[in-house]
């Protein structure tokens, strides 16, 4: 799957671990709402081009996943900084 390493130039690989590098730390710094969003632009960065197919919970499920996530996040992150800020999307 990853063949096409083979073929780069050091300056080539160089290029593209900071390019990976980039997209892991903007998703690393996502914040407030952002952080409930996918990001199929880290997908777009592989080297093999396959639609993803997503499966979408229903919505009771996908809400008990939310609060899952939230509780998951003030459990590991307890001194994080807190917003009321609303969705404006």
């Amino acid at each position: 799957m990853d063949e096409d390493l083979e073929s780069r130039s050091r300056d080539q690989l160089v290029a593209e671990v900071k390019k990976l590098r980039g997209a892991i730390r903007s998703h690393r710094d996502a914040s407030g709402h952002d952080l409930c969003w996918h990001h199929p632009d880290l997908w777009a960065l592989l080297p093999e081009e396959v639609a993803p197919s997503l499966e979408v919970p229903a919505w009771p499920q996908f809400m008990r996943g939310c609060i899952k996530y939230r509780q998951s996040l003030d459990e590991q992150l307890p001194n994080a900084q807190r917003s009321d800020q609303e969705f404006k999307g």
